[in-house]
């Protein structure tokens, strides 16, 4: 897998389901519609691709339990994974106690995040950029990207 890439806006019906945009569905594997909907580790909520969460689990499952900072992490991390499926109409339902916890509004983005995508609020995911200056994300950059070979 490549990885994904792009945002993507979406609606939030009154029953707390959403249209898959297009785009999005594109670079899904053909047929592909079960997802595993989590916490992310900011204000919102992660949505992996089944291939990818079990990619995730496998190290995952080959942490230390007698540490219990992998005890801790593994709480945080699986607690509220919620399997999801779409709908006929492709149409996603976000688990009521995961939508409180990113507090999700009606319009949301879904962006990509290499084998994942994150589901912001609209409003929150825009201030992100907003809050961010170019001068502060080329210093962010250049410490992140430090000694890989990238051009």
């Amino acid at each position: 897998m490549n990885g994904f890439h792009g945002e993507y806006e979406a609606t939030v019906d009154a029953k707390g389901r959403f249209l898959l945009p297009g785009g999005l569905k594109k670079q899904l594997p053909e047929g592909e519609g079960r997802f595993i909907l989590s916490r992310g580790f900011e204000k919102c909520l992660t949505l992996y691709p089944i291939k990818s969460w079990e990619l995730i689990i496998s190290k995952i499952s080959q942490l230390n339990d007698f540490d219990p900072k992998v005890r801790q992490f593994r709480r945080q991390f699986l607690g509220g994974a919620t399997e999801v499926e779409l709908d006929n109409a492709g149409r996603m339902l976000l688990p009521q106690s995961l939508k409180e916890f990113a507090g999700l509004g009606k319009d949301i983005v879904l962006a990509a995040a290499l084998d994942r995508f994150e589901i912001w609020d609209a409003s929150k995911y825009k201030q992100l950029f907003e809050d961010f200056s170019p001068e502060a994300f080329s210093d962010l950059a250049k410490e992140v990207m430090a000694g890989k070979n990238v051009e």
